[in-house]
């Protein structure tokens, strides 16, 4: 007989149909304890690693184990480490550096300057800030950038230095920022309008605000250069701060929306005068300064003890600031490069 015959003939046996059909009380135990653990070791490796698996959806949610993991695919494409979740005690800033829209090779320079410091004690988010796209290009190059970065803010404002641009960017960030979730805490506690060509160095900033007020806050280097009094006249624009409650000031004043032409940080100054704002004033002179070539008043050697240094036109004069203050220490040691 062949073996096909002997197979069914075995199949047709009661006994064994018996066998199939009906497993014994052991191992109906045995399958369901095996089952158990197989499914409580799939709920702790989803808990731990943060991992969303939709077949274990199938099986119901994992009861012994709850993890909420903060990571996402977002993380591991972004630059700025500094834009971390935030402790609540922490100081938050956001940075606006205002530039053009077709700077792109001076923002990824500024991404690497920023990403590469993680300050402790803040969260500090850097965007660029620039007015309405008019090119063809900038509307597909800008897009991939905010793709990739999500670090641009776009206003609605044509292109201009002196003639509102920054106040457009104050006033339009109540809007822009304040979540209905949150109404009672600002989304940040300070905000800064910073050039495109100041080297801020975060950690410095974060120490030298951690005791100042963060209400009616007015924050920066005072104009004129040789004057150390906060009150004489306005903070230069090369980077000045305020509290939240002044950018909320300047979305809903008249003084501002009725002045807005002539040099963007004497006017920024004459609204704080005319409207009794920015009471507690600090001039971090000379912590922030000019680069040191060529000197003038408002010029300062580099030093360790710096915040800001402006004036940084041209690459040979970054490349000297980012030595002095020898910003690749951090650099881990590895086989697959070699600087000397």
């Amino acid at each position: 007989m062949s073996e096909s015959f002997h197979f069914q003939k075995l199949m047709m046996n009661p006994n064994f149909q018996k066998v199939l059909m009906k497993p014994t009380r052991s191992e109906r135990s045995t399958f369901f304890i095996f089952s158990f653990f197989f499914l409580l070791f799939l709920c702790a490796v989803a808990s731990i690693n943060g991992v969303r698996i939709d077949t274990l959806l199938k099986f119901g949610p994992c009861t012994f184990f709850s993890g909420n993991s903060s990571s996402n695919n977002n993380d591991f494409l972004n630059p700025n480490p500094t834009s971390g979740a935030a402790a609540a005690d922490d100081i938050r800033i956001l940075i606006g550096i205002l530039t053009l829209p077709d700077q792109y090779h001076r923002r990824n320079f500024l991404r690497m300057i920023y990403g590469t410091q993680s300050p402790a004690g803040a969260k500090i988010d850097v965007k660029f800030v620039f007015c309405n796209l008019t090119k063809e290009d900038q509307k597909i190059l800008v897009a991939l950038e905010i793709m990739r970065f999500d670090d641009i803010i776009i206003l609605n404002c044509s292109e201009n230095m002196n003639k509102g641009k920054t106040y457009t960017y104050f006033s339009s960030l109540p809007e822009i920022l304040n979540s209905s979730d949150s109404p009672s805490s600002p989304p940040y506690h300070y905000v800064m309008k910073a050039d495109d060509d100041t080297y801020l160095r975060l950690d410095s900033l974060v120490e030298s605000l951690k005791p100042l007020p963060r209400e009616d806050l007015y924050y920066g280097y005072v104009i004129p250069c040789p004057s150390m009094d906060p009150f004489v006249h306005y903070m230069s624009g090369m980077g000045y701060l305020v509290s939240w409650d002044i950018v909320e000031w300047i979305r809903v004043s008249e003084i501002p929306r009725k002045h807005m032409d002539g040099p963007e940080d004497k006017v920024f100054g004459d609204w704080m005068r005319e409207g009794r704002r920015g009471r507690n004033r600090k001039t971090a002179k000379w912590a922030m300064y000019n680069y040191p070539e060529p000197p003038t008043r408002c010029t300062h050697e580099l030093w360790p003890n710096t915040i800001a240094v402006h004036l940084l036109k041209n690459q040979e004069k970054w490349i000297q600031t980012l030595k002095y203050f020898n910003v690749t220490k951090n650099l881990k040691p590895s086989k697959l490069y070699h600087i000397p």
